[in-house]
């Protein structure tokens, strides 16, 4: 090849495909098309799995909290914490038996 003939490619390819005719042109552009698509729906589906990841390890994180939360609610409604709490910090006892008063409503 001489320095005079240079080809351009790009050229030489759209002009064997309009020169050969429509179906081939058409075949390409549905190609084209389909791998398009293609990356399209592989992208949304990552999309999708990753959301799905972020809200799996949300829900995680809030049953850890959750089941902290009950740990806590049990330890601090435990009867022994409350009537410490009542007799230390509220100076609340136990009525005796002769203050007892006991109202019948009829």
């Amino acid at each position: 090849m001489t320095q005079q003939q240079k080809h351009n490619l790009a050229k030489i390819i759209a002009k064997d495909l309009i020169t050969v005719g429509k179906v081939p042109l058409a075949i390409l552009v549905v190609i084209f098309i389909s791998a398009m698509s293609v990356v399209f729906a592989t992208h949304h589906t990552r999309q999708a799995i990753n959301e799905k990841d972020v809200a799996q390890q949300e829900r995680e994180r809030l049953d850890d909290e959750w089941r902290n939360l009950l740990l806590e609610e049990n330890a601090l409604a435990e009867h022994s914490r409350v009537q410490a709490i009542a007799d230390e910090e509220l100076q609340m006892k136990r009525p005796d038996a002769d203050k007892e008063v006991v109202v019948n409503l009829k």
